[in-house]
């Protein structure tokens, strides 16, 4: 194992935990996710109008990173959500905006973005 967490900003919405959890541990040989949820994470991301909201997210992230030691970041949309109500291209424009916020959180730290389809399967977008 390259390193034993990986960190997920993701949906709260349970059908896509699982999907996520498999792929990352997959893609990123580790042991664990951690998950940080929010109702539409990426539209929250790409916004960036709610300052308390970052801030919790960012707060997350940061212990994800320093204490648990992940190397990868991934943020996730995904079809019919109910926190981003939107079609499938806005969902990966907001998935991409998100990841090049949460790219300048962190040095050294990759940031992958990830919609996950109407069939539950991951499709990297970036």
């Amino acid at each position: 194992m390259k390193y034993k967490f990986a960190t997920s900003i993701n949906c709260m919405d349970g059908r896509v935990q699982i999907p996520v959890i498999e792929y990352m541990k997959h893609k990123f040989k580790v042991k664990y996710v951690d998950m940080i949820t929010e109702p539409g994470p990426n539209k929250i991301l790409c916004e960036n109008c709610d300052e308390c909201l970052i801030n919790s997210i960012k707060s997350r992230v940061d212990i994800s990173v320093n204490n648990h030691g992940s190397k990868v970041i991934s943020v996730v949309g995904h079809y019919d959500c109910a926190g981003n109500p939107v079609d499938r291209e806005k969902q990966i424009e907001d998935i991409k905006c998100a990841v090049d916020n949460v790219k300048n959180w962190c040095e050294d730290i990759e940031v992958i973005g990830l919609y996950v389809d109407d069939k539950w399967k991951i499709k990297k977008i970036c």
